[in-house]
């Protein structure tokens, strides 16, 4: 093995340059539109989970029901979570994207 075999290596890492292609493949602006969709329904769904939560965290809170009152506030808590993330994800992505393209 030459000494000269790693610097050629690091050399050709060095030089490789790859992006993200927006039209390389064919449905990639149908598979954009689906991943929006599924935002939608996910948001939805935090919305209605929440409801859903909030209302028994009130049903526990006037039975004098700390258990169903103590799941209705975890619920409440997740479902703010999960609209949180799901609101943020492309946010998150691009982010977590850019942190990746500096190392």
């Amino acid at each position: 093995m030459s000494p000269h075999t790693p610097n050629a290596a690091a050399q050709f890492v060095a030089g490789v340059s790859i992006n993200p292609n927006t039209n390389g493949l064919p449905g990639i602006a149908q598979l954009r539109e689906v991943v929006g969709a599924m935002m939608t329904v996910g948001l939805i769904l935090s919305v209605l989970a929440l409801i859903i939560a909030a209302i028994l965290w009130a049903l526990g809170s006037n039975s004098s029901n700390p258990h169903l009152a103590g799941r209705g506030k975890t619920g409440v808590l997740i479902a703010l979570g999960a609209a949180i993330v799901t609101g943020a994800s492309v946010t998150l992505v691009n982010f977590f994207w850019n942190v990746g393209q500096q190392v």
